[in-house]
């Protein structure tokens, strides 16, 4: 079996993502960040959902990115937008984004995956059903890759290159749901929501919700997950 490093938020995609790299028969370790979120559910759903996959590692990196704020998922100051059409989802870049995020995830991912000797790093970014995340296009994952080769010792002494595989990439949510339940994936202990409740039910309201919301409608079944709404 191979070393895989996989990035688990604790989400609708980067379970899934999980399920995918287990189903290819790699050795899984799980890669969790508490980077200030406002909310913790969603790394309580990552400590689940790797106990319930028997990853072989898992740890929950703790990085302060809320101390730069400037988003609406680090910070207080400012408000997570709600019941946002289809198409101001899909227009410009929007508060929830967190300033270079998956760039951070990556580079921490590949720190570890050189220690493990593993080639191949997971990510559930996806460039159509997506708020507007520049860090979730292939160009972004493409120049990532190449970089990953050049800035390391495993990548100029082996000839074995690393691999940023983004299996979700090209899905719509209604897709990747289906692809998940195709390989028995529970999405009810998955928190998708940039806002939940203190008990952590999703809002139903925000954008990350929305698109969660219109992939299960696609395939005419009900979200297992619970709502406040």
């Amino acid at each position: 079996m191979k070393n895989a490093v996989v990035l688990l938020s604790g989400g609708l995609d980067s379970t899934t993502t999980l399920a995918i790299a287990t189903d290819q028969g790699y050795r899984v370790h799980a890669l969790t960040f508490q980077y200030g979120q406002r909310h913790a559910h969603e790394i309580e759903a990552a400590k689940r959902i790797a106990k319930r996959y028997e990853v072989s590692q898992h740890h929950v990196f703790p990085i302060s990115l809320d101390r730069f704020g400037g988003s609406a998922l680090t910070t207080d100051d400012i408000d997570v937008p709600t019941l946002r059409s289809d198409e101001e989802i899909g227009t410009g870049i929007p508060v929830t984004y967190v300033p270079a995020r998956n760039t951070v995830f990556l580079s921490i991912a590949l720190a570890w995956a050189e220690v493990l000797h593993a080639q191949d790093i997971f990510i559930g970014v996806n460039a159509l059903d997506y708020s507007g995340y520049p860090d979730c296009r292939p160009e972004f994952i493409k120049a990532f890759e190449t970089t990953a080769n050049l800035a390391t010792k495993a990548g100029v002494e082996h000839h074995a290159p690393f691999r940023i595989h983004t299996p979700l990439i090209d899905l719509t949510k209604g897709e990747i749901i289906r692809r998940g339940l195709s390989l028995g994936v529970d999405y009810g202990v998955t928190i998708t929501c940039y806002a939940p409740s203190e008990d952590g039910r999703a809002c139903g309201q925000c954008d990350a919700c929305n698109l969660r919301i219109k992939g299960f409608t696609e395939n005419n079944i009900a979200d297992p997950a619970p709502y406040n709404t």
